[in-house]
């Protein structure tokens, strides 16, 4: 579960799960004291517990943690403590997608930032159905939907409520882009076609999240999986 608070990935482990040492710069137990000063690099935490999850949600929530990059809960019951995070929000759905043509990636720039197209499903719609009209109504293109990719889940507060969207993506081909040009009324002021090099290039000034997915995708290449 790949969970962003305030743009920062808190990711939860089963302890049966491989971790490399070598990938994080701490490495801490729920039962160490520290401080949201410790709380630099990339941080894991072992034997997480719900209430090591409530202390450290009210952190990323309330504290700028500008030195944290990303933090890892490794915990025996994973299903429970995400559960118990999910607890915490209203949950809302969201699905959207990563369209590929002629080596290229789709982006779009709204708001200052670039994004991938995306929104919110409507009553009795199917990730893949909403994730499709999304796109395609953000892009005015044409799209077919290759296979899944992971999932990501983004908190943010809405009228004093505290929201969890969950957002479904899916890889994506691009059957018709002669008509391409961004939606106006969703505040996105342009949508272009990069390839792979110039993804990477425009991610520092991209959410997280996404920047997960794409990458996510980029390796991929590499390895042959998705």
């Amino acid at each position: 579960m790949n969970v962003f608070i305030n743009d920062i990935p808190l990711i939860l482990k089963k302890a049966t799960d491989k971790v490399y040492k070598h990938e994080y710069d701490l490495i801490l137990k729920a039962s160490d004291h520290f401080t949201s000063k410790d709380l630099v690099g990339d941080v894991l935490i072992k034997e997480a517990d719900p209430q090591l999850i409530d202390r450290l949600v009210r952190l990323m929530e309330v504290k700028k943690l500008k030195k944290l990059n990303s933090l890892t809960l490794v915990a025996d019951k994973k299903k429970k403590l995400s559960e118990h995070l999910k607890d915490q929000f209203k949950i809302v759905k969201a699905a959207g997608g990563l369209v590929l043509k002629d080596g290229k990636i789709l982006l779009i720039y709204r708001l200052g930032v670039w994004d991938l197209p995306k929104g919110k499903l409507e009553k009795k719609e199917s990730v893949r159905e909403g994730a499709m009209r999304e796109v395609e109504e953000e892009c005015n293109i044409k799209v077919e939907v290759v296979e899944k990719l992971p999932k990501t889940w983004h908190s943010y507060a809405f009228k004093g409520k505290k929201i969890l969207k969950k957002t479904s993506w899916f890889l994506m081909d691009c059957s018709d882009d002669n008509l391409m040009k961004p939606q106006a009324e969703e505040f996105i002021e342009e949508v272009r076609w990069m390839t792979p090099e110039e993804v990477e290039e425009v991610l520092p000034k991209a959410y997280t999240s996404i920047a997960f997915i794409i990458r996510h995708y980029l390796q991929s290449l590499k390895t042959g999986k998705v």
